[in-house]
């Protein structure tokens, strides 16, 4: 076993990437092959569309809350370790989402299938940052970057092809249980060529701020998720309220470990700097739009329009390929105008592309496809592989390199809530919506409109920092001038 200082011993060779970038397919996949399938699990556990938005968020918020824990862990006992539990665990969770009786039972699974992919996931990043060096460590964070695009595209795609192909009779089952010979083989190569490494002064774990956190995304998560169905009554507005409190408690008890001298989950000296709140800012507006996009999307093309889970797949082929394509291409952007201004620009992508799709599902309602869905795909694909190529940028830009790992878990953490967090807003708008005439068409245009208007906020507020950050240069230049 190797320590962080004693990383020159240690060495990660090819098939050992392959490895772990295979593990990071499970978690990836997990978050789009689902979509496809809503329809299908609805009919099949007599689900609503509130169970359908828990099911998709509760994955993401598990994920947000124990990812700072997962790396830890993975500091303190071994990250080849903690990565072989984490695949095990979704291995067993994946099981048990493919043979959930009730929605209840499948709502527990993915709970803890985001646990299991928060133990696993760090330890792919740290073991790569450990184990590699030069050209070889750039050429990994490249492939670990572009696993997003791909494993979008492979999980629509596959959901599509799973659930259509109702293998003995599984329907919608399979796209959990294609999971385990995947987590087998993983498990089986792990050992063999992935190097056991872990850190030799490893930071504690935050138990208090995990669980107030837990507590803050819970009492706005589940009454934003289930307040159509329960018309909005007091418990839905007394759980909101708690909020503000429970948000006041984890940042005095942030303040308070940092002061001891624990690493907090949300260190408060790195929320202080700007651009880690204005990342904090992008996170929870873009990746909450990016989420319940897909979320709302999907339930309209299947139960809306009655396209198959395999139609419905296919329909995102194209935003998946564009999202790549935009992956690609954010490098060389960000390199010729600036972090910023790419970030703008991928919001002024995005928003007319919304625009097209309205106007197009207008013009071709209720017989969607995969041709038809081409053009706004273009738009919003790359739009957001923009956003997203800005994002963890300008969230870093600032951050010490000693402080490196826990800013990237800070800004990870809020985009895994957010994730978590944007199916039950955009699905709440589509539910409320669609309580009050039936109409799928009608749903999905008011959560398309509310996702402008926050991506619209997300703009006007780039375009004002951009200016300010702007200002503040050209004065510093002068002053020292």
């Amino acid at each position: 076993m190797t320590s962080d200082a004693q990383q020159k011993t240690s060495h990660l060779n090819n098939a050992g990437l392959s490895v772990l970038l295979a593990g990071m397919f499970l978690p990836q996949i997990d978050f789009s092959i689902i979509n496809v399938a809503l329809d299908s699990v609805a009919r099949s556990l007599h689900a609503t569309e509130y169970e359908l938005e828990l099911m998709v968020a509760v994955y993401g918020v598990a994920f947000a809350v124990m990812l700072a824990m997962g790396g830890r862990l993975g500091d303190m006992y071994g990250r080849r370790r903690l990565f072989n539990i984490g695949v095990l665990l979704f291995g067993i969770s994946s099981l048990l989402c493919g043979i959930a009786p009730s929605i209840s039972a499948l709502l527990l699974a993915r709970t803890l299938q985001g646990v299991a992919a928060a133990l696993l996931v760090p330890q792919i990043l740290a073991t790569i940052h450990v184990c590699l060096k030069g050209h070889a460590h750039s050429r990994a964070i490249g492939l670990y970057s572009s696993i997003g695009g791909l494993s979008f595209i492979i999980g629509q795609v596959l959901g599509g092809f799973l659930v259509h192909a109702n293998i003995a009779g599984s329907e919608w089952r399979s796209i959990f249980l294609i999971n385990l010979p995947v987590c087998a083989a993983v498990l089986f190569l792990s050992t063999r060529h992935i190097p056991e490494t872990r850190r030799e002064n490893p930071a504690s774990i935050d138990g208090p701020g995990t669980l107030l956190l837990a507590l803050l995304i819970i009492s706005i998560l589940l009454p934003v998720a289930l307040g159509p169905s329960m018309r909005w009554n007091w418990l839905c507005f007394a759980a909101l309220a708690c909020a503000i409190p429970l948000a006041l408690l984890l940042w005095k008890t942030e303040t308070r470990q940092e002061r001891r001298g624990i690493l907090p989950l949300l260190p408060p000296s790195l929320l202080r700097l700007p651009t880690v709140r204005f990342g904090f800012f992008t996170a929870i507006l873009f990746f909450s739009c990016w989420s319940g996009f897909m979320f709302v999307l999907a339930l309209t093309l299947q139960a809306g329009a009655g396209l198959t889970p395999l139609q419905s797949g296919n329909a995102f082929i194209a935003l998946g390929a564009f999202f790549f394509i935009g992956s690609l291409l954010s490098t060389r952007v960000v390199a010729r105008i600036g972090l910023l201004p790419t970030l703008i620009l991928g919001c002024a992508m995005t928003i007319p592309g919304l625009l097209i799709l309205l106007w197009i599902l207008h013009q071709v309602w209720p017989t969607p496809n995969l041709l038809s869905l081409t053009l706004p795909s273009l738009f919003i694909g790359i739009g957001q592989a923009f956003i997203v190529g800005a994002f963890y940028r300008i969230g870093m830009s600032q951050i010490p390199p000693d402080q490196a790992g826990s800013g990237s878990a800070t800004l990870s953490t809020i985009q895994q809530a957010s994730m978590g967090f944007g199916p039950a807003l955009l699905g709440a708008v589509f539910s409320q919506t669609l309580l009050q005439g039936h109409d799928y068409q009608r749903a999905i245009n008011a959560s398309l409109q509310l996702e402008m208007a926050l991506l619209a906020t997300l703009m006007v507020a780039s375009i004002w920092y951009f200016l300010r950050k702007r200002s503040q240069t050209s004065l510093a230049v002068q002053g020292n001038t």
